[in-house]
């Protein structure tokens, strides 16, 4: 009888287990199929134009976004030019995005990785301290970024990072065309900016930047205020972005937060070397 017992017992637990990896598995959101003209909206440095412009054009249009902030770049005292971090906790409630720049918005290749770390980690506590949802989205301060970077990234959790669109492409400080973040082989955590608006970006450079968004290719798009009155080099005027969010609107754009990949791209599934499909394209550019 105790034999009997027990092996109903096991028989038992071993069913439940399986019942219970079934009920997982049927619950698990299956990728979705990445649509032509699948738009991401970032916005850097926490501009006080993202909460007083930006978001409330956004809403009208009904568009998703991520806000990276930091307290770099003089945030952290200057709040007639950068968000609180009330106002930060207001666009959370608003439901767009905040993503990880760092505490002091410094070269992420001139760190020590116990410095980036708490950099990063930073950011992460404050919004747990705020109520605002842990970070899953990182933008690379300057552009810049490593391996280091990816690791630290990679040992906090992080899902998506955006970086700019060197060393493929040369950055243009006043803004300039990029590359499309393409999912089958670049690394999640090293996500391509394909559009930087600024003064030498213009209407044309914005469409041909949206027009990207084609054949499993998804177009990022990065501001750096609206406007951005500290910082001329990357300012794009209130109408001039409005027009853009009428053209996605009118050609049934898909605009998202970066974290709102994740509906379309499994972050797990990065190439072991992360900058493996960077190194094929500047090889590529050399033999052409």
């Amino acid at each position: 009888m105790r034999h009997t017992f027990v092996i109903r017992a096991s028989s038992f637990v071993i069913c439940l287990l399986v019942s219970l990896w079934l009920n997982v598995l049927s619950a698990a959101e299956p990728l979705k199929p990445i649509p032509d003209h699948l738009v991401v909206l970032t916005f850097d440095d926490g501009n006080k134009s993202d909460i007083e412009v930006v978001a409330p054009l956004l809403a009208k249009y009904g568009f998703g976004a991520t806000f990276f902030v930091t307290e770099g770049l003089g945030a952290e005292k200057d709040k007639k030019n950068f968000l609180t971090w009330e106002e930060i906790q207001r666009l959370d409630k608003l439901g767009f995005e905040i993503g990880n720049h760092t505490r002091r918005h410094i070269d992420v290749t001139q760190q020590p990785r116990d410095q980036l770390d708490a950099d990063v980690g930073y950011i992460d506590e404050q919004c747990e301290n705020r109520g605002i949802p842990k970070p899953l989205s990182f933008c690379y301060p300057g552009y810049r970024h490593n391996l280091q970077a990816v690791e630290v990234l990679k040992k906090r959790g992080y899902k998506f990072a955006r970086r700019g669109y060197e060393p493929e492409m040369k950055q243009e400080l006043e803004g300039g065309r990029g590359l499309a973040y393409d999912p089958a082989v670049d690394h999640p955590l090293l996500i391509p900016t394909t559009g930087a608006p600024g003064p030498k970006f213009n209407y044309d450079d914005f469409v041909w930047s949206v027009d990207q968004a084609r054949d499993g290719k998804i177009c990022v798009l990065t501001f750096h205020g609206v406007p951005a009155r500290l910082h001329p080099w990357v300012n794009l005027a209130p109408t001039e972005f409005e027009r853009y969010l009428r053209y996605l609107k009118e050609k049934d754009c898909k605009v998202i937060a970066v974290r709102d990949l994740a509906h379309y791209v499994d972050p797990t599934k990065g190439a072991a070397d992360p900058y493996a499909e960077i190194q094929k394209r500047l090889k590529g550019a050399k033999k052409s």
